[in-house]
């Protein structure tokens, strides 16, 4: 009865709120507000609430407050893909807005444990980032309250004295603007708040992603995108004391604040965090309890992944609160709890906004003295570690050092390069693309982060992947370095603002019988697709050979001469000048045929034909692995790709590629016709690139020769506790763990890869059974395949000696199936090259090496 009461009056509650939008719901009591801000009516001209803002709305009202309030300065932070502007509203006392550099620079103090503050007399700054997942609007929509709020109320003013806040409006302007664009135009004026409406609906691939669908709340600390590299920079220059992150969960949910789960915490996060959060949170209880709101928290969520927005500082002496509403999507929607208002979740927002408020204000030293103290502890950890610095590199390849190098530089982490090559314990580090960070720096928690590898765990669930080990993930060479070992080698430290990965070249003159790039470096695929676009005769060398000046070159070389581009012998050089700075490779010349090993005429040598590229999207398909794939080619390689919907699959349409890529996800709606159409396509000599359900799909359609490994049920318990079962099968479920493999590097697909000996990224349970032809099973897990993170042990048959990467023929084609992800996340550098093997290398796989 009670229950059913408590629904009622929710409902009624949710009803009522989305009638009265205005501003009278949403802002607390006690406050007057000066008349010259504007409201967000004013400037919109609508209630917050009414329609979803728009983030050129969004923006337009920020540039309006800190026009009219001496409290506000308004700041373009950057500018997202699609060119939308990232900004930043810094709301604090005119005095403060007029000594902003300083502050900045008593706060970098902090970080010093030899430096004297006054943390009396500091400001507490609190960073409020909203929506980070475009389409968990009540955040951004909250910014235009908290703005108002923040600029205009007048019993506010003597605080702002000791506090800076820092207003993030849309950390992901593509992804807001989308999903806002959705709702808005399938919002009916009268309202029924049915699930099954298209409004609630969204088309793919929805608008929680950026332009190329990716996670943004995942790349903290990958830094791969232009938004994410932004937002960091201005944390690494405000060191904020409290960083709010909000979002939303499922309509039939509550509200959450953080702390989360306590056994799932970071093992580098400070105890001391976990209990400030906690403290923060009976704020957000207190104002939550005043307003009827049910709310929870120490539940689902966990602190264990730094590169989410509400982790990502706790391992810098600052405090990430998450904040999850549950979503109403569109504008009103039927939950279990009873009507859901827009309103209502942008009032419980806000809510939050203010609790927090409330606490960095009365925290204030608090928070100033467990930053200060953070970092005090830090340089005792640092004295008492045996690893004085990390070392990593690669042998032959520059690029792949110099972006893990940049990447480390995001994070105010100093970085050196080596002004000599060392070796150390036998391995070989070059000075041109070798990097040493030392451990004995403020930093030094995330950059324990970084270089770790942790497989013991204190729990077995986790909200997103359980390791990230960066050298591994960049397939680099790397080891810790004790202080005799760092003081030998002779170190620059590298200075971020011109640190830039160096132009390619051509080595030789003009004229040359042949010139020959190497495939081992991290960009030959660019220069190799420019190549062919030029019109050029291109050629992959398949056994290694040598010039009679003795340059070695292995399996994977690409071969050039000007075919039929019409180029004479200089305007051909300085192409390949061109092409070889634009993708930052060196190109050889060859003077004669007569080489070692193979000469330039061999049968060994198979000529390349240029890839056309269709990217199958929509529908089932996985979007965040679709789109990694799409910044993989656009943005790294610089090639283009058609964005194929699923539903547009026949053969009148695929004939005109000669690669089709199939991400992870379910196929169910490609229907016979397609798939005869597919495996037609592929017999005629074309090459399909399959990861994951597309696999699945393949099998089930008789294409290709594709097996899975199943594994028994070993639970032979006949009853078992009803209350552990979401534990005992989350527990189960491979998050995202890295691997060890073995590589064939005289396989196509091995190509450019100098050490068989690879790390993979994995984050489903597909096995793949390794084929009966050892020919076709380029690369496989070994017997001992955990590297870095965790793996339920039930789990660990389906791996242990299983494919990674198998090849099948089909006709004169082959497809060239992934079960585990190459391209995750933009920052597994290390695989890439395994990807663009099978798009570029597919077509001369010798059809007797696949099933």
């Amino acid at each position: 009865m009670k229950k059913s009461v408590l629904v009622l009056l929710m409902s009624l509650f949710a009803s009522f709120a989305f009638a009265q939008v205005d501003l009278s719901y949403y802002l607390p009591e006690g406050y007057t507000y000066n008349p010259a801000v504007p409201t967000p009516k004013q400037v919109l001209g609508y209630e917050v609430g009414e329609w979803h803002v728009t983030h050129d709305q969004l923006v337009m009202y920020m540039k309006a407050v800190a026009a009219a309030s001496d409290r506000v300065k308004f700041e373009e932070t950057g500018r997202s893909y699609e060119k939308r502007p990232q900004t930043l509203l810094t709301i604090s006392s005119p005095a403060n807005l007029a000594k902003l550099d300083q502050i900045k620079a008593e706060r970098a103090k902090l970080r010093d444990p030899n430096a004297s503050v006054n943390i009396a007399s500091m400001p507490v700054v609190m960073f409020m980032g909203y929506s980070v997942h475009g389409n968990e609007p009540s955040g951004a929509n909250a910014s235009l309250l908290a703005a108002y709020h923040f600029a205009a109320a007048n019993e506010i003013e003597a605080d702002l004295e000791n506090m800076v806040l820092l207003l993030d409006p849309a950390i992901n302007p593509d992804g807001l603007n989308r999903f806002a664009s959705w709702v808005n135009s399938h919002k009916a004026y009268n309202l029924n708040g049915d699930p099954n409406g298209r409004e609630y609906n969204e088309a793919w691939p929805r608008g929680r992603t950026n332009h190329y669908w990716f996670d943004l709340n995942r790349d903290w600390l990958p830094v791969q995108h232009p938004e994410s590299r932004n937002r960091v920079r201005v944390f690494q220059s405000w060191l904020p004391n409290v960083h709010l992150d909000f979002h939303e969960m499922g309509t039939n949910s509550t509200f959450f604040f953080q702390p989360g789960v306590p056994a799932r915490m970071h093992p580098l996060t400070p105890t001391k965090n976990f209990e400030l959060t906690e403290k923060i949170g009976r704020y957000h209880a207190k104002a939550l309890d005043k307003i009827g709101s049910l709310y929870f928290n120490q539940e689902n969520y966990d602190d264990f992944y730094y590169g989410k927005g509400s982790t990502y500082p706790d391992v810098q002496g600052s405090i990430g609160i998450l904040f999850e509403q549950a979503s109403s999507r569109g504008h009103l929607q039927e939950s279990a709890n009873g009507m859901l208002s827009f309103p209502f979740t942008i009032r419980n927002q806000f809510t939050a906004n203010l609790s927090s408020y409330q606490a960095a204000k009365e925290m204030r030293q608090e928070l100033n003295q467990w930053m200060k103290d953070f970092y005090k502890e830090i340089k005792t950890e640092t004295d008492a570690d045996v690893n004085k610095a990390y070392i990593f590199g690669s042998t032959e390849d520059d690029a792949r050092s110099f972006h893990l190098a940049d990447l480390i530089l995001q994070h105010d982490i100093k970085v050196f390069s080596l002004k000599e090559d060392i070796t150390v314990n036998g391995r070989q580090f070059k000075k041109e693309n070798s990097y040493i960070v030392p451990a004995d720096q403020p930093q030094y928690r995330l950059i324990k982060a970084m270089f770790e590898t942790r497989t013991s765990f204190a729990d077995s669930l986790f909200y997103d992947i359980s390791a990230w080990t960066y050298p591994m993930a960049f397939n680099l060479d790397y080891m810790a370095l004790n202080s005799r070992i760092l003081n030998l080698a002779s170190v620059e430290q590298i200075n971020k603002s011109n640190f830039a990965l160096a132009p390619g070249k051509v080595v030789g003159n003009a004229g040359a019988y042949q010139y020959a790039m190497e495939w081992t470096d991290y960009y030959a695929p660019k220069a190799a697709y420019q190549l062919l676009k030029a019109g050029f005769l291109v050629r992959v060398a398949n056994e290694e050979f040598s010039t009679p000046e003795g340059k070695k070159f292995t399996r994977g070389t690409i071969l050039i001469d000007e075919g039929e581009s019409g180029l004479d012998p200089q305007a051909f050089y300085q192409k390949l000048q061109e092409i070889a700075r634009f993708a930052h490779v060196d190109i050889h010349a060859i003077s004669t045929g007569y080489t070692s090993g193979i000469n330039m005429g061999s049968t060994f040598i198979s000529p390349l034909k240029k890839p056309e590229i269709a990217l199958l999207v929509d529908g089932g398909m996985d979007s965040y692995e679709a789109g990694e794939i799409w910044h993989l080619l656009d943005q790294r390689y610089q090639m283009p790709v058609t964005l194929l919907p699923v539903d547009r699959v026949s053969s009148s349409v695929i004939d005109r590629y000669n690669v089709i890529l199939m991400p992870d996800g379910y196929y169910n709606s490609l229907g016979k016709p397609a798939a005869d159409a597919l495996k037609t396509w592929i017999s005629e000599g074309n090459t399909l690139v399959a990861k994951g359900g597309a696999l699945r799909w393949l099998r089930q359609n008789e294409i290709g020769n594709i097996q899975f490994r199943t594994l028994e049920n070993q639970d032979s318990k006949l009853q078992r506790n009803y209350a552990d079962y979401e534990n005992a099968t989350g527990a189960k479920v491979t998050g995202g763990a890295i691997f060890n493999a073995r590589l064939d590097i005289t396989h196509p697909i091995g190509y450019g890869y100098m050490n068989p000996d690879i790390h993979t990224f994995r984050n489903d349970n597909l096995f793949l059974e390794p084929s009966k032809n050892p020919y076709a099973n380029p690369l496989v897990y070994t017997e001992s395949p955990l590297a870095s993170g965790y793996l339920h042990p039930s789990n660990l048959p389906g791996i242990q000696n299983g494919s990674v990467i198998q090849v099948s023929g089909v006709g004169r084609g082959r497809i060239v199936g992934f079960a585990d992800n190459m391209n995750f996340r933009a920052f597994w550098f290390g695989t890439n090259k395994l990807y663009m093997n099978a798009i570029f290398f597919g077509q001369v796989i010798n059809s007797g090496t696949s099933r």
